[in-house]
């Protein structure tokens, strides 16, 4: 599962969600999610059917990333504009 945290540029909410309700799914991706967080901070999941896709996935992901780039506002320097994790899924009710 890979998870990232944006915060979007509050005039640029509508078309960042809009981007995203529009993405495709990259292959061995088996869903995405988008949760609000705060009025314009969003966490995007993914979840794979292997880590393996999900790494052969990652140049499709940054090139999606570089479509909303300006749409969003720095975290922090040590970050960017995006503050990304990723790992196995351990439990699921």
């Amino acid at each position: 599962m890979n998870i990232v945290k944006f915060h979007v540029k509050p005039e640029f909410r509508e078309d960042f969600l809009k981007t995203f309700e529009e993405a495709n799914l990259n292959d061995g991706q088996i869903s995405a999610k988008l949760v609000q967080i705060d009025d314009n901070k969003f966490c995007s999941m993914g979840l794979w059917d292997s880590k393996d896709s999900m790494d052969k996935a990652m140049p499709d992901m940054i090139g999606f990333l570089d479509t909303i780039r300006h749409m969003l506002e720095e975290i922090s320097e040590e970050l960017g504009v995006t503050d990304p994790a990723s790992g196995p899924l351990i439990m699921e009710h």
